[in-house]
């Protein structure tokens, strides 16, 4: 699986407490599964919860959701385009002291892998890109102020 490497490393990347402290972000894939059919092939689906936990988070939440949702767009778009998926994009935070907060963020992913058979016996895998949509803010560098101040910047995925 590919998705929870590439979201961990886009968050660390553009949130300023997360490129301090990487270890602050914490993934977890619940409820998985590998869904495929007797279709030719041995192409099949991965289908699974993903968590992230940031511990000790000082910043502004929007921090965190502009840049998830930026991801959301590139690599799991159907989330933001379907009525019925928009709310499971689902988060919780423990507030602690000092202004601080542990965020839990979830949401479902999917990836498609192809399996190739070749004549001499090779099997090759192929993880799919996802389908590239236009979205309505085609920066590709962002920088995200809150109240005046610059609280994460990050370059879009795919750009």
């Amino acid at each position: 699986m590919n998705k929870p490497q590439s979201l961990r490393d886009h968050l660390s990347a553009a949130v300023e407490d997360l490129r301090r402290d990487p270890e602050r972000l914490l993934v977890f894939i619940e409820g998985g599964s590998v869904v495929s059919t007797l279709a030719p092939g041995a192409s099949f689906e991965y289908r699974y919860t993903l968590k992230l936990v940031v511990t000790d988070f000082g910043g502004h939440p929007d921090a965190l959701m502009v840049p998830l949702l930026d991801w959301v767009r590139a690599h799991q778009s159907e989330l933001l385009a379907n009525d019925r998926l928009r709310e499971q994009i689902r988060f919780e935070a423990e507030v602690l002291a000092n202004d601080k907060v542990d965020v839990e963020l979830t949401l479902p992913l999917t990836e498609r892998v192809g399996v190739h058979r070749h004549a001499d016996g090779r099997v090759e895998v192929e993880h799919f890109p996802e389908p590239l949509i236009d979205g309505p803010l085609p920066a590709r560098h962002w920088q995200l102020y809150v109240m005046g101040e610059l609280a994460a910047e990050w370059d879009a995925p795919g750009g």
